[in-house]
């Protein structure tokens, strides 16, 4: 077992004792229904800034930033208003934030730490960079969200919830100049990169959801990532036997290639099945499975992002390991292009019983902006 699963039972059973009037539903985890306390009180709805509603792009953008800046005191603005640098950019991960390694933790502001109303102005800032379709971009958010609410209460304890999301400022937003609007929590990194006005890169973008079934949380139906999940197998299985020989990795994929801290580790030499070789019907299969990532960032920028990805189709390998489903311990598929790199692990469940998966969308030339 990796140290870092040790290291997130250890934490869970630790948060278990803390909390023990809490009752863990390890052996259920389809249906909790979150109803009083955290749920409802520290995962709030964004709010509408009236006053930006005439605004469009990124004049918006900079218009909610500095009108979620305009609701925090002097220490909150010192700790949300940083520098735009690689050191601080990096920092993000997929685990809880008390077992991120301390040269990576978080920074910014933690939703713990700010009133309901400074969070719904966060919110519509976040909503406002995030795609818009169903279960993807600002609903998958909130669904992820929803799932670490779901964890706190059903066993994982204070390590665990929307108190422990961060959000970050990372350049001044302006219409020049450099900045980064960066979001995050356990099983999730959000980083939409801006220069001189324009989005120049979301990655790298980290999904991930425990549990991994639909559940009830906030009076919502959560299904996170099953998107996700359906589209890559919808990939896979559209291959033939043969292709699917081709396309299966020889090695065992138990986590992330190029996950958190792990950037620019992309293999040398593409490995699976060229699209070149695929069929239209098979070659949309593909590009649908990748604009379940690209769509997690603003609808407009997604189309661009998805017209490159597209023309460099050709260009653009799928594989996997273990099956197909997409479910089960060991499951791992990869998308590797001249620029995309998506990839999805299915691992064992940490807080809950079954299993859970880790996803990632980087992109080889645009990860933070590409600078």
């Amino acid at each position: 077992m990796k140290a870092e699963v040790k290291a997130l039972i250890t934490a869970a059973v630790f948060s278990a004792l803390l909390v023990s009037c809490k009752k863990s539903s390890s052996t259920d985890n389809t249906n909790g229904t979150g109803t009083t306390g955290g749920s409802t009180s520290s995962n709030p709805d964004p709010i509408e800034v009236t006053s930006c509603s005439s605004a469009t792009g990124v004049s918006k953008i900079i218009c909610l930033a500095n009108a979620f800046k305009g609701q925090l005191d002097a220490n909150q603005l010192a700790a949300v208003q940083l520098t735009y640098s690689a050191a601080n950019a990096q920092k993000w991960s997929n685990l809880p934030q008390a077992l991120v390694q301390s040269n990576y933790k978080r920074i910014g502001l933690n939703f713990g730490s700010m009133t309901t109303t400074q969070i719904q102005y966060a919110k519509a800032l976040v909503k406002a960079v995030a795609g818009t379709a169903t279960d993807e971009g600002w609903d998958e958010l909130q669904q992820l969200i929803n799932a670490d609410e779901y964890l706190n209460a059903n066993g994982g304890g204070s390590s665990y919830g929307a108190a422990n999301y961060y959000i970050a400022l990372l350049g001044t937003p302006a219409t020049t100049g450099t900045f980064e609007i960066q979001f995050g929590g356990h099983h999730t990194a959000f980083a939409n990169t801006y220069k001189d006005g324009v989005l120049t890169g979301g990655t790298p973008s980290f999904r991930g959801v425990e549990p991994f079934t639909t559940f009830t949380w906030n009076s919502k139906n959560n299904q996170p990532i099953q998107q996700e999940q359906v589209a890559l197998s919808a990939m896979l299985t559209a291959l033939s036997s043969t292709e699917l020989a081709t396309a299966k990795l020889t090695a065992t994929y138990s986590d992330l290639v190029a996950g958190p801290q792990k950037d620019g580790a992309f293999p040398s030499t593409a490995s699976g099945i060229k699209c070149s070789s695929l069929t239209t019907a098979q070659k949309t299969l593909v590009l649908n499975a990748i604009k379940t990532y690209v769509g997690d960032i603003d609808d407009a920028n997604a189309a661009t992002f998805m017209t490159r990805y597209t023309n460099e189709l050709d260009n653009t390998y799928i594989s996997y390991s273990g099956t197909t489903g997409m479910t089960t311990r060991n499951d791992y598929a990869r998308i590797d292009g001249p620029s995309v790199w998506i990839e999805y692990s299915c691992q064992n469940g940490v807080v809950l019983s079954g299993t859970h998966p880790h996803s990632v969308w980087r992109d080889k030339t645009k990860d933070y902006g590409g600078n």
